[in-house]
This record gives structure tokens, C-alpha cells and sequence, in this order.
């Protein structure tokens, strides 16, 4: 007997084995068939996000959508393009990807766009803040924005107050007179500059702080049209302005200009303005960090990006990261679910400060916090704007050249600005 008992134990202990085998190699489902029927399977997320930082955001998500997993992989921002188009070209890319907008031109063929039958131009509109309108085109909604990281001015306090200056310039032509007041001079040297304005390549953010110069007066910089896109700085009624404009940016880096303040001998604007070398900085709300890690004893503060008076709106540069499906994706109908819902509250809100920006929605812009600088970053990111920038390393180039061939006398201001729509031009119909 107990010879047989041993072997009906054995015996069983094998079958379970085999049973955990057969479960485990997903031949034995577990589950009843409703849990089966409901579900509608993982689809993969990619993005540079670091994965820890949103682990908790993608988790939450996860719980409260079960009927579907999402599974986040984070990627080299360096190899991101490369990773991207050898898993598309092997059939194992990812249903969606995190998509910052100076991306968008390069992805366009790659994404699946949301008819506006399912999602309407006027409920996008009334959902997310006017940075997010960069993903829209012709053809569809190219991405749901998640979050939005407005340029704003950051100011050094006490160099303010020790100049009786009470309040950070509201108008550029408020920064211009306070230009001679602030900028310090020694043995002919500048010793602190009140401005970084004029250069491109010891500023930091130079082209988006002249795009934004360029937006303020109307230029959307690069428009699209039936699927064609092309630039819009030159050979208009507005190129003038935008001379103009750009002849303003350059002023502060000329000797003979009262508002003198910076010359390309000079560190970078990031580095000066921690040193307290630099009284106001343009940089994005997710610097705010870094800025207070570099200096922890300077007593700085945000004001909002200035505007040209008389102007009827207001706008900053903002930098919108939205979540696009792949149009490759095995599983469209899902990812387009999970999308929708990860830019609809919760989310989007645990993404937005899990990065250090603030969230696209309107409604959570709505729902400022007390903190001393993130109502200026939310207030920031209601009059942001973004453009299709095609190529960010070589749009760099180009305003690069048109700063500095004006700066070297070489071209007029209204030609420079002609010669960067040529090269827009040609850099948007590759």
C-alpha cells in the first residue's frame, strides 16, 4: 500500500509538471474564456523617456485599463532612428511611439493617422493647448499631445533689486532699456551681460529664441498643404518684418548699439547665467532643475517669454511631446485605444511632471499648482507654439548662417533672411 501511494503521488506530481509546462508554452490558457474574449492584447511603447520615470505612470495606467497591456521600452535617443527603422523593416517594431515634434517630418511616413471623422479638428482644439496643433495635417491627427515644455525667461533676482529694478520686462522694448542699465562693463570687457541675444553659438536655444521672435509677428516659420510642406520666411509681405526682427536679435551683439550685451567671446548663456554673469536666460520650463543644480545659492526666478507691444496675442516656443501610432503596428485598433486614453487625464498628467514640463491638456492647465514658477509654465504653455521643423541639426545650420553672415557684413539682413527659405526650401522637398 504504501508502496502504491508513493506512486500515485509521483504520478501525480507528473501530470502537474506537465500541465505547468502546456500553461506556461501558452497551450493551456488560463483564464475563463470571458477574461479571453475581453482582452485585446499588449501592445508595445517606445520612447527616450527613461523607463523609471514614468514606471509608475505606465503601471497605474496598466491597472486601470485591464482589458489590454501596454509595455514600455525605453530607447538610445542616439540610436532611436536606427533601432526604429531596422525593427519596422523586420516586422518587430513598436504599436506607438513618444514623438517630440521636431520629429515629426522625419516620421510622417510612419505613423498612422486618426482620421478627423473619429476625432474631430474641433474637439482636438478644445482638448489640448495650441502647441499640439503641430501633429495636425491634412491627412489626420499624427500624434495625441502629451505634454508641452514652454521657453520662458528665467531672471537673477538679486542683480534686479540691486538695480532697483522691480519687475522682469514684460516687452522686448522694456529689455532694450533695460539693456544700458544692467550690462556691466570692466576695463572695456563685459561683465555681466543683461541679455544672451545676437549670437548662435554660445547661446543657448539661439534658434528657438529668434523662431520665437519670428512666430511673435505672425511667421508660422514652415506650413503644410495637401501634404506639401514649404517654408515661410521669405519672398512674402512679411519678410521685411522678419528682417526687422532679426536685425532687433543681432543689435544686442553690436559694439556700437547701446544695447550691447553679448559678443561670442563670452561663455555659454547656460554657464553665465549660473555664474551669475547673465541677468536674464531663455531657457525651457525643464531646465528649471538643472538651473537650481547648478547654482543652488542663486536666487533666481520665471517670468514669462516678452512680447512685441501692441501685438493681439501672445506666444512663446513650446516643445510638445506627443504618442503616435505606428502605422505598421499588428494591433492598430488597440494601440489607437491605448493612445486615446493616455492622452486623456491621469497619464498624461504622471507623464507631464514625471519629466519636469507641464500636461497638453487644457483641462489640467486649468488646475495650476501653488508652487513659485509652474503657474508661469502652465501660463506659458497656453500661448506656446511649435514648428515642423525638418531636420533639427540642419535647421540649426541654417539659422546659424543667417546670424552669422549678417553679423560679418557679408549680406544684408532681408537677403539672409531670402537665403534661409531657399535652403528651408530645399531641405523640405528632399
Amino acid at each position: 500500500m504504501k508502496i502504491n501511494f508513493q506512486i500515485v503521488i509521483i504520478g501525480v506530481f507528473i501530470i502537474l509538471g506537465i500541465l505547468g509546462v502546456l500553461v506556461f508554452a501558452g497551450i493551456i490558457p488560463l483564464g475563463s474564456n470571458k477574461d479571453q474574449a475581453g482582452s485585446l492584447g499588449t501592445v508595445v511603447l517606445w520612447g527616450t523617456v527613461k523607463a523609471e520615470s514614468i514606471k509608475v505612470a505606465v503601471q497605474d495606467f496598466n491597472s486601470i485599463n485591464p482589458t489590454f497591456i501596454v509595455k514600455y521600452v525605453e530607447k538610445d535617443p542616439v540610436t532611436f532612428d536606427k533601432d526604429l527603422l531596422e525593427a519596422l523593416a523586420t516586422g518587430n517594431g513598436p504599436d506607438m511611439f513618444f514623438l517630440p515634434d521636431n520629429l515629426i517630418l522625419s516620421y510622417k511616413n510612419k505613423i498612422f493617422p486618426i482620421p478627423y471623422t473619429s476625432y474631430s479638428t474641433a474637439s482636438f482644439k478644445n482638448t489640448f493647448a495650441g502647441a499640439g496643433e503641430v501633429f495636425l495635417n491634412s491627412k489626420g491627427i499624427l500624434a495625441f499631445p502629451l505634454a508641452v515644455d514652454p521657453l520662458v525667461m528665467y531672471y537673477n533676482r538679486s542683480i534686479l533689486d540691486t538695480n532697483s529694478v522691480v519687475y522682469p520686462p514684460q516687452y522686448w522694448d522694456d529689455l532694450s532699456n533695460l539693456a544700458p542699465i544692467l550690462t556691466k562693463r570692466n576695463n572695456g570687457n563685459i561683465s555681466i551681460s543683461t541679455v544672451a541675444l545676437g549670437q548662435f553659438s554660445n547661446i543657448t536655444h539661439a534658434k528657438d529664441i529668434l523662431s520665437t521672435l519670428f512666430m511673435q509677428i505672425g511667421s508660422s516659420i514652415v506650413t503644410e498643404s495637401n501634404g506639401f510642406f514649404s517654408p515661410t520666411l521669405g519672398n512674402n509681405d512679411k519678410t521685411q518684418d522678419l528682417a526687422s526682427t532679426l536685425s532687433f536679435y543681432l543689435s544686442f551683439s553690436d559694439p556700437a548699439n547701446k544695447v550691447y550685451s553679448w559678443n561670442r567671446g563670452l561663455p555659454n548663456s547656460t554657464e553665465a547665467f549660473s555664474s551669475e554673469d547673465l541677468v536674464f536666460y531663455f531657457g525651457y520650463a525643464s531646465e528649471l532643475q538643472s538651473l537650481t543644480n547648478k547654482n543652488p545659492n542663486e536666487n533666481f526666478s520665471v517670468a514669462p517669454m516678452p512680447q512685441f507691444k501692441n501685438s493681439n496675442f501672445k506666444l512663446t516656443t513650446g516643445r510638445v511631446t506627443g504618442i503616435a501610432v505606428s502605422s505598421f503596428s499588428k494591433n492598430i485598433t488597440t494601440a489607437l485605444k491605448a493612445a486615446t486614453l493616455m492622452a486623456g487625464g491621469d497619464f498624461a498628467n504622471q507623464f507631464a511632471k514625471a519629466i519636469g514640463v507641464v500636461p497638453a491638456r487644457r483641462d489640467l492647465l486649468a488646475q495650476k499648482p501653488t508652487d513659485a514658477n509652474l503657474p508661469v509654465f502652465y501660463d506659458s504653455a497656453l500661448f506656446a507654439k511649435a514648428w515642423l521643423d525638418p531636420s533639427p541639426a540642419d535647421t540649426d545650420s541654417i539659422f546659424k548662417n543667417m546670424i552669422d553672415e549678417v553679423l560679418s557684413n557679408s549680406v544684408t539682413a532681408y537677403f539672409a533672411i531670402n537665403d534661409a527659405n531657399g535652403k528651408l526650401s530645399l531641405l523640405l522637398n528632399k
